[in-house]
């Protein structure tokens, strides 16, 4: 089950409040409909499984409107009339931003593309928010043109959860930004703070500084320097963390630069493909172990449900005015839906406003001290 699905289909606490499912804000959303590995094949269905759960709410699906609507007709799905025609519409694009197209190629030439097109809608107010699969260089470069970066946030950062022993941690930046000054890092912190209260309702979310070790002295002079802005600030900062710490669950957020993130993620997918590998190796090498694994099917199945990354699909990227979120480009129709809740949550949250807030307030503060001591 989804996150956002997990969470609303209780009831949402807010600020101490309890919020029924059926008194959710209603948001519009734009689906880059072409983009990721799959395009259509994917999008399209999940777009239509998130209306069939959320009824309220809309969708606009950007890209060949041709495609889209012969899709759609496939899926016994009209795209005129039908119970989806006040909520699902569809916009056209006329070009596609390729997987392995250089992010500047997409940004200069390519101004009609599905991936452009629902990042301009987010820009105008049509759209709370866009969900794309596509290459994420050029979604990035794109969403920053277009949408421009908060006032007080020098460069956007990639959020997004991971599964730990005590439930799952968010962590940022995934990819963004290769070297940051510890002004970036602790930007970060505060937005991926934001996040993780607004989405998880925790007032005073634990923050976790990447590092080498968890003495003080330990890293480089960046990370030594962003430990020191962390301390000084608003924040609940617990202090370093190590990699293995992420998966513990010992803070309810990691902070990192870009690098050092991606390296992290990339390896712990890559570690996870390898235990299920070794899983089914050990469970299909004679008859024995085939036995063996059907008496060990529910704790099989439990052990592929709390390890499924689909779960955590979407990464948010976060110090922009405006709400966009990436789901991976291999994604399929459960996982994209996934990613298309999470940008739901995000635009009920009002996710970019409340960083603006929270980075305001912190510059006030900081320019306040400052004149209290000089």
């Amino acid at each position: 089950m989804c996150r956002l699905q997990a969470a609303l289909r209780l009831n949402r606490v807010e600020s101490g409040v309890f919020i029924a499912k059926d008194n959710l804000v209603d948001v519009t959303l734009a689906i880059d409909a072409m983009g990721g590995d799959h395009g259509t094949a994917v999008t399209l269905p999940a777009a239509v499984e998130y209306l069939k759960q959320y009824p309220r709410d809309t969708i606009i699906l950007v890209g060949n409107s041709a495609a889209i609507e012969a899709g759609l007709r496939a899926m016994g799905v009209d795209p005129v009339g039908g119970s989806f025609a006040a909520r699902l519409r569809v916009q056209h694009a006329s070009e596609v931003v390729g997987m392995d197209e250089q992010p500047q190629s997409a940004l200069r030439g390519k101004k009609d593309s599905s991936m452009r097109v629902s990042i301009n809608l987010v820009k105008s107010g049509e759209a709370s928010a866009c969900i794309s699969a596509g290459n994420t260089g050029a979604l990035m470069a794109t969403a920053r043109y277009v949408l421009k970066t908060i006032p007080g946030i020098d460069r956007p950062a990639i959020a997004s959860y991971l599964p730990t022993k005590k439930g799952k941690v968010c962590m940022l930046d995934l990819g963004a930004n290769t070297d940051c000054t510890p002004e970036h890092l602790l930007q970060f912190a505060m937005m991926g703070s934001t996040l993780v209260t607004a989405l998880e309702h925790k007032p005073n979310p634990t923050v976790g500084l990447l590092n080498i070790g968890s003495e003080d002295i330990k890293g480089n002079e960046a990370v030594k320097q962003a430990a020191l802005l962390l301390r000084a600030s608003d924040l609940n900062f617990y202090g370093n963390v190590e990699g293995n710490d992420i998966f513990k669950g010992v803070t309810d957020l990691v902070v990192c630069d870009g690098f050092v993130g991606n390296v992290a993620l990339k390896t712990a997918e890559g570690v996870a493909k390898m235990m299920g590998g070794f899983l089914k190796e050990g469970f299909r090498r004679n008859l024995y172990t085939k036995l063996a694994a059907l008496v060990s099917m529910p704790v099989i199945n439990a052990f592929k449900h709390r390890l499924d990354h689909r779960r955590y699909n979407g990464a948010s990227f976060l110090g922009l005015k405006g709400i966009v979120v990436k789901s991976h480009g291999s994604a399929d129709v459960f996982a994209f839906r996934c990613a298309i809740e999470k940008a739901a949550e995000e635009a009920r949250a009002g996710m970019w406003q409340q960083i603006s807030v929270h980075i305001e307030k912190w510059h006030n503060e900081r320019q306040n001290t400052q004149l209290g001591e000089s």
